[in-house]
């Protein structure tokens, strides 16, 4: 009966752990889902766009590297991306 005993209580445990870490995670995202309305996901800690298509807050200084992005964080981005159009550089 101990061993049964011993396997519950380990089942509370592992439970209670899984629960912990879903919580922990659920809040890093909730977090990440309000983040991505006021900062682009292609901006990287430089300020360069990674995007690999148009979109209207890229600015190109030099061809060979990633333009710049010159967007405001104060900007909801989900409509400045034009998925079909080609990488143009600031024509």
């Amino acid at each position: 009966m101990t061993s049964d005993k011993s396997n519950s209580n380990k089942k509370e445990k592992l439970e209670k752990s899984l629960e912990n870490i879903y919580n922990i995670f659920q809040d890093i995202s909730d977090y990440a889902d309000e983040i991505s309305k006021s900062r682009c996901p292609y901006k990287n800690a430089k300020n360069l766009c990674t995007a690999s298509f148009s979109c209207k807050n890229q600015h190109f200084v030099d061809k060979n590297d990633l333009p710049v992005c010159v967007g405001s964080h104060k900007l909801d981005y989900r409509f400045a991306w034009e998925v079909d159009k080609p990488i143009k550089n600031n024509d």
